[in-house]
């Protein structure tokens, strides 16, 4: 499954080192660990250059060890990362998680890190020649006052390139914020992404029509629904497609997943259901795996699922490769 556009995608946003415990058992009984990295924004330009699709990645990193084990990691999986500033001054904000096919509690190290720091002047480092589209989240907005008045600058000046907004709900760093903001920056966005249950959440509803109405604004509203598939509003049409059925490894990565591979599939020009289904089985590739973003599927498997019939689509099931 790959997609040939003549444009890239910019996504921009924070992305930390992440420590895994390597073997299993509670964390703090781990006495060795795996270093991955994990940032939504970057995850979903990873799976954009697996699909083919250009993509840079946009944010700050410190001057450390980790900082340039995040370059490394984005670089060599094929994205543009030259708009990523390196702080002397501040530290690559870091994480630890426990992973397990339930969910993945974890534990943020990233307050006063290079990334917070980000402000509207940031802007200047996307570079709109030969974009098609930018790509931000909610978590940017929570990360710092500079890093919300970054976003606001995004989503409400003039602007030549669409913007699409994941909403990425993460509960934790809105303690000490208000979240009443991500209404308005996603209102002002072309797509928009969330997940029924964070957007039941956070704007009291995940049901795609009330929020098309809560969401005016946005040309595309994509819900998803967890295992039972994702829908997508424009306008007055509405268009669901029922997830894949897979054996879960570990779920944290699949709707940044999902997101690259429905962008992806509506930059091509792609109808309502086939995009969806792109994002279905972008995401698969990340649910069969401990990390964020696992291996891409094989194109015997994804192309011909693609435009499969809705019963073949249906009695489809992914295993992990062994």
């Amino acid at each position: 499954m790959r997609f040939d556009l003549p444009g890239a995608v910019v996504c921009l946003g924070e992305t930390m080192v992440v420590l895994v415990p390597a073997e299993p058992g509670p964390v703090r009984a781990a006495r060795t660990w795996t270093r991955a990295i994990g940032g939504a924004e970057s995850n979903v330009a990873i799976h954009l250059a697996r699909l083919g699709v250009r993509s840079r990645w946009v944010s700050a990193v410190g001057d450390d060890a980790f900082g340039g084990a995040v370059l490394d990691t984005v670089g060599g999986a094929g994205v543009d990362v030259t708009g990523v500033r390196v702080d002397a001054d501040r530290p690559t904000g870091l994480y630890v998680k426990e992973a397990n096919a339930d969910g993945s509690p974890v534990r943020y190290y990233r307050r006063g890190s290079a990334a917070s720091a980000m402000g509207p002047d940031t802007i200047d480092r996307l570079n709109p020649d030969d974009v098609l589209l930018t790509h931000v989240s909610g978590i940017t907005a929570a990360l710092s006052d500079t890093c919300l008045d970054l976003m606001r600058a995004i989503l409400t000046r003039p602007r030549a390139v669409p913007v699409s907004f994941d909403l990425n709900w993460r509960p934790a760093l809105w303690r000490d914020r208000d979240p009443s903001v991500l209404r308005d920056l996603a209102d002002a966005a072309d797509i928009v992404l969330a997940g029924e249950d964070e957007a039941q959440t956070v704007w009291g509803t995940g049901d795609p029509a009330e929020l098309r109405a809560l969401l005016p604004g946005p040309e595309t509203l994509v819900i998803k629904q967890g295992a039972r598939g994702a829908t997508a509003v424009e306008g007055d049409a509405t268009t669901f497609q029922p997830g894949l059925r897979v054996d879960v490894v570990e779920p944290v990565g699949a709707g940044d997943a999902f997101a690259a591979g429905y962008l992806a599939a509506h930059l091509a020009g792609e109808p309502p259901a086939r995009r969806l289904r792109a994002g279905h089985l972008q995401a698969a590739a990340a649910l069969l795996t401990r990390e964020d973003v696992g291996d891409p599927l094989p194109p015997a498997v994804t192309v011909p699922l693609l435009d499969a019939d809705s019963r073949t689509w249906a009695a489809a099931h992914l295993r992990r490769r062994r």
